[in-house]
């Protein structure tokens, strides 16, 4: 299952705005490109997906932006990547074109018909494999990817003096 950029540069952009979210004041999307090293025009409409789907506020004017709709503990990751990428599928056969018109966005079903007496051969698969992307999105919170961007990573040159002669 690959995501697209929308959902790395959303997810980016949500951490962005969570290492900002004590100060409590916008910060402007030509501040979270410049940081993050992203186009600023890619980022306008990806703000406006996480927009539309209540996770960000905005604020209009010199001194505007963009903040936290919510606290970062209660901004789950399962929510932002629906709002970026709509279904999450581990195959195209998954994805359930009619799903936006009937207003059930990121719903994934199994488009392969049965044979007469047998289903999809692979469907449990998928199944599992989904429900286990899902739950782990699920289970990650904005506040955690926050503080594990806050970390000191330790420099390259360590990680590598520290393998061992024979690897």
């Amino acid at each position: 299952m690959i995501f697209t950029t929308k959902a790395e540069y959303g997810v980016r952009l949500l951490v962005e705005l969570g290492r900002h979210h004590a100060d409590g004041s916008p910060v402007s999307l030509k501040a979270i490109a410049a940081a993050e090293g992203l186009p600023l025009a890619y980022l306008e409409r990806i703000v406006a997906l996480l927009k539309k789907a209540q996770l960000v506020d905005s604020t209009r004017g010199a001194h505007g932006g963009y903040r936290l709709a919510r606290e970062p503990e209660t901004i789950r990751m399962d929510e932002a990547v629906l709002a970026l990428e709509g279904a999450v599928a581990p195959m195209a056969c998954f994805v359930d074109d009619s799903a936006g018109e009937l207003g059930h966005e990121g719903r994934v079903l199994c488009s392969h018909l049965d044979d007469g007496r047998h289903g999809c051969a692979t469907r449990l698969l998928w199944m599992r494999v989904q429900g286990g992307v899902m739950e782990k999105l699920a289970d990650t919170t904005l506040a955690e990817l926050v503080a594990f961007s806050l970390r000191p990573t330790p420099h390259p040159a360590a990680s590598v003096a520290a393998l061992p002669v024979n690897a």
